[in-house]
Formats: structure tokens, C-alpha cells, sequence
């Protein structure tokens, strides 16, 4: 089928997939080391590169959007979607929603997360915020899976809010309030975790402070500045740190507690917004040394923790780092070592010597070459797999899904693979997020040389199957929704006037769904498909319509965003 349909790897890998493998080297297999940046289409933008652009910046491509970029260019359009404020909070839409309450909206309920953030993903009109926000919280992971208590979904609204507060800003600042949030707090132990103690033996919970250097900033293994390993004498790469600094850096976490002020029990969840504080008796006062950092026992607090965060922030590895995530989450699953190096140097410095600018960062990984070639031209194992959530976040943007006679937004947790997507927004099962940056699919032409494609870490027979079946009644008959709700599509108004060309409703469709990279194999197969569903009634022509948006969005060159 792969010849016939004319698939890349990636996409032949999407058709194939199975479950199980292991992570890879991620770096070690990225293709396509360019020397020079490969070439940009140049002249006006059309429809389809517009489209596509909108794919990597947020979620979906409306006409109006696609008009839009033509009009102001790709770093036009930036600039105006950058400087847009942050929509509603979060915490704001739970406490309008009325889930601060009691009885019924009790505080403890997970789900109203689950609400939060799935309304913030379709209806928010910042959607490039929301969708780097997104990519954030899948580096930075802090799980409504994996916090309980009081308050849980208040404080995941905070943690959303953070990550969408800091989405173009500067990374230090992000650090230092990710550090401080009471979601992460729980759920990586830094709330309640106390000084060593000599009597009973107990020492700092370590939690925090291995994965605030493994997942957040610099990694395992010491990188170039593109992205590559940095070998040692014996040529296996260098490791960044040792168990003696996770040690002595969890000592510069210890005694936080939730800060009280303004909360009140029951209708005023504030401490779970509030940035922890200090409990001076619960703070190792012994010297810090990690990364070649020594900080005295003495050191207040706070700057005890700027210091140790500023070292995480200036270590050569962050850079390289996160901004090959970032491009992972965003544009390509394996960047060339140059791309990551492109990036990471926007990072190290905004051309106004600011380091950290994530706006920058943002902006260098949308506008770079590789980012905007023409992606015939790209190796064959370019371009990344669509998560299940982007892609159903797309559909409801795409065609404008809202809730069913004026019922509240309701989507609940959809991670069930049977039964849902196999993936739900801030539902990671662990720290390490729904998938490794360098997890290579067992199995396919993509494991013959160690290429890295995360989200295939998430695809096997049962969520292939079940997003398939989770869409087809998605677009027909909606999302479910809590308390029998529904989340549904009324009219699909523009695609209807198509109805009776098929062709042409199918080409619109791979203009908004997949930017008109269906082959043309792949149109012929779909149009001839929906053809045979006959218009001569109301239900006939709805069918065709549902049909042909079910089959462009379950086509591997579609699952695949080049």
C-alpha cells in the first residue's frame, strides 16, 4: 500500500503501527545535517503553505486565518498573535462555571479540569498561545491524573494559567514560577518535602530536583549547541550530572508550604494559586554544590533558589534542549542538528542579547527554513505525527463544535484508548509525559536508523482503532459530554454546499485539515468513496459530509503533519 499511495516513512509508519518498543537516541538519528539552511518557497503565500504554517502555529486553518497570514506574512502574523493579551484564565472560567461551590460542584473534582482545559483548546480565540502553552505542558508535566485533594482542578486552572502567562516570555521566569506552583509542588513532592533530619535519617525528597534537571532544562547527557552529544575520551557521551548534585540540589527545595492568604476554605481556593513559601524550620540550612554551583547553607531562601535556578537557566545544555523539544512538539519530530542550532541560538540570545526569550525561540522555529520549505522537498522521514488531541481539537476549530442546545462545556478525561482518544490535555500518566523525546517505533523503516518519533509512543492496534471510532462519532453526533451533554458540530454549512461536487468538498477538506497534502491517489480513493453515498435526502447528505471528513482525518498522510 505504501507504493500505492506514495507514503513517506513517517506515514508509511502511521498506516503500520503497532504498539510496544523502546526509547532511542533521538539526536544521535536526526536526518538531514544541513550545512546551510535548505531553501524557502519564496513569492506569495498561497492557501496550502498558509495552512500549513497555522498546522505548526496552533491548532487549525480557517479561511479567515489562511486570509490572514497571506495578508501580513508569517512573521506578521506572529507579531499580531503574540502581542495578543491571554483570554479568559482558566481559574477565572472555573470560578464563572460556578465549580467553587458546594454540593454538587464540590472542590475536589478532577473532571472540572478536564472541562477547563478542553474549552480553552477549542473555543479560546488565542490559539497559538494555547497551543505553545500545550507544548509546555508537555515538557514541564504536571498531571490532573496524579493530584488529589482539595481544590485539584483550581489548582491545574493555576498551572494551565502559568504556562499560558509565560508562553512568550522568558523562560527564567517560567522556571522560577513552575518551581513555586502548588500543582507541580504536589505533584513532584517540593510541597510539605522537609530538611534532612539526623535522628530519624530522613533526608530531602529528591523528586523535584532530579526532574527540574533531567526533564526541564538540561537533560541526561551534556549536548553541542545543535542538539548532539558531547562525547568523552572513550567516544560515549558525557553525562550532565551525578547523583551527589541531585542530592545537594533538593536540599534548595525544601520547606515549601501552601501560602494561605486570601484562601477560604469551600469558595476561595487561593492557596492553590498563590506561589508556595517558606517554612523557615522545615529548610536545609547545609551547603548546596551541584554543576560546579556552591551555594552556602546560610543563603536566604529565595536566593538560595535564584541561584540554583539561574545556573539551571545559563548551563549550555538548556538551550539546545528545550528548543529541540519545542521544535518536536511544534514543526518535526527529528530537526536536523543545524535547525536545533539555529534555534537554540535564538534562545542563548534574542538578537538583543536577552537569553531566554521564548517568544524568539517561537518565532525561529516557525520562520526557519526548514520549518517553511516546501515539504516535497523534505527527506522522506520528515515531519511529526499528529497527537489524538491536536487532531480532535482541529476538527471541533475546523468546523466550529460547540455545546448541543446551549448545555455547558462538559468534555470529560478522554485517555481511555478504547472508549475515548488514547490521550486527553493534561493527562499525562506520568512525569515523563504521554511519550520520550526520543522514543524510535519498533519495527518500522524509522528503527532502521534510530530516528526518534515520540508520538508514536501513544499508537498501537487499540488507540488506532479507537480514535477512528471515537471521530467517526465525534463528527456525526458529537462528543459526549458529562451529564449526557453533548459537543457537537449543528451545520457544517460551508462544506454542505459542496455536498454535490464531491471533488471539490474533498479538496476543501485537504486544504483545512491536512493543507492539501493529500496525494492524489488519496483524493481519487476518498472522492470515489463518498460518491456512492447518495444526496437525495437530508441524512444522505450529511453522511457524505461526515464521511469525507472521517476519511481525510484517519489517512496517514494526514496523521502526519509535514
Amino acid at each position: 500500500m505504501a507504493g500505492t499511495l506514495g507514503l513517506s516513512a513517517l506515514a508509511a509508519a502511521a498506516l503500520a503501527a503497532c504498539g510496544g518498543g523502546s526509547d532511542g537516541a533521538g539526536v544521535a538519528g536526526s536526518p538531514g545535517n544541513f550545512d546551510t539552511p535548505p531553501a524557502a518557497p519564496s513569492g506569495p503565500i498561497s492557501p496550502e503553505q498558509a495552512a500549513r504554517f497555522l498546522h505548526q502555529a496552533q491548532f487549525s486553518s480557517s479561511d479567515d486565518e489562511i486570509a490572514q497570514v497571506r495578508a501580513k506574512g508569517y512573521e506578521g502574523w506572529l507579531t499580531a498573535q503574540m502581542a495578543q493579551p491571554p483570554t479568559q484564565a482558566a481559574w477565572d472560567w472555573l470560578i464563572a462555571g460556578g465549580y467553587n461551590g458546594t454540593g454538587a460542584n464540590v472542590l475536589d473534582n478532577d473532571a472540572y479540569a478536564d472541562y477547563m482545559v478542553w474549552y480553552q483548546l477549542m473555543q479560546s480565540s488565542d490559539a497559538m498561545r494555547k497551543r505553545v502553552a500545550l507544548a509546555l505542558s508537555e515538557i514541564m508535566v504536571v498531571s490532573t491524573t496524579l493530584i488529589e485533594g482539595e481544590s485539584c482542578s483550581f489548582a491545574m486552572a493555576a498551572y494551565w494559567d502559568l504556562l499560558n502567562r509565560n508562553a512568550f516570555g522568558n523562560f527564567r521566569k517560567l522556571l522560577g514560577e513552575i518551581t513555586l506552583n502548588p500543582a507541580m509542588g504536589i505533584f513532584l513532592n517540593t510541597l510539605g518535602n522537609q530538611k534532612e533530619d539526623a535522628a530519624t535519617g530522613r533526608q530531602p525528597d529528591e523528586n523535584y530536583g532530579r526532574e527540574v534537571m533531567q526533564l526541564f532544562t538540561i537533560g541526561l547527557i551534556q549536548l553541542n549547541m545543535d542538539g548532539t552529544p558531547r562525547l568523552g575520551a572513550n567516544g560515549r557521551p558525557l553525562e550532565t550530572y551525578g547523583q551527589d548534585d541531585v542530592s545537594n540540589l533538593a536540599r534548595v527545595f525544601t520547606g515549601y508550604v501552601l501560602d494561605p492568604t486570601g484562601h477560604v476554605k469551600g469558595t476561595k481556593p487561593e492557596r492553590y494559586r498563590n506561589p508556595m513559601i517558606v517554612k523557615a524550620a522545615q529548610h536545609s540550612t547545609l551547603d548546596v554544590t551541584f554543576l560546579g554551583t556552591t551555594i552556602a547553607g546560610s543563603t536566604p531562601p529565595q536566593q538560595k533558589l535564584d541561584k540554583a535556578l539561574d545556573t539551571l537557566f545559563n548551563h549550555p545544555n538548556t538551550a539546545p534542549f528545550i528548543g529541540r523539544q519545542l521544535i518536536q512538539r511544534l514543526v518535526t519530530s527529528a530537526p536536523s542538528p543545524a535547525y536545533v542550532g539555529r534555534v537554540a541560538a535564538a534562545f542563548a540570545n534574542n538578537g538583543a542579547g536577552v537569553r531566554g526569550d521564548l517568544a524568539a525561540v517561537i518565532k525561529a522555529i516557525l520562520l526557519d527554513p526548514e520549518a517553511r520549505r516546501d515539504p516535497a522537498q523534505a527527506p522522506a522521514t520528515w515531519g511529526k505525527l499528529r497527537e489524538p488531541m491536536i487532531r480532535c481539537v482541529q476538527w471541533a476549530r475546523t468546523f466550529g463544535a460547540a455545546p448541543k442546545n446551549g448545555a455547558p462545556w462538559m468534555i470529560e478525561d478522554l485517555s481511555d484508548p478504547s472508549e475515548g482518544l488514547g490521550q486527553s490535555p493534561l493527562r499525562s500518566p506520568s512525569v515523563f509525559n504521554f511519550f520520550r523525546p526520543g522514543y524510535v517505533p519498533p519495527n518500522t523503516a524509522l528503527d532502521a536508523t534510530g530516528q526518534s518519533a515520540p508520538e508514536f509512543q501513544l499508537t498501537n492496534e487499540t488507540t488506532v482503532a479507537g480514535y477512528i471510532n471515537y471521530m467517526e462519532g465525534a463528527i456525526g453526533d458529537g462528543m459526549d459530554a458529562d451529564k449526557g451533554t453533548k459537543i457537537w458540530v449543528q451545520s457544517y454549512t460551508r462544506e454542505m454546499a459542496l455536498v454535490n461536487d464531491p471533488k471539490a468538498l474533498v479538496n476543501r477538506l485537504n486544504l483545512l485539515l491536512a493543507a492539501g497534502q493529500l496525494s492524489s491517489a488519496t483524493l481519487a480513493t476518498i472522492t470515489n468513496a463518498i460518491a456512492t453515498i447518495g444526496t437525495g435526502s437530508a441524512y444522505g447528505r450529511k453522511t457524505r459530509i461526515w464521511s469525507a471528513i472521517l476519511l481525510v482525518m484517519s489517512c496517514p498522510e494526514y496523521l502526519v503533519q509535514k
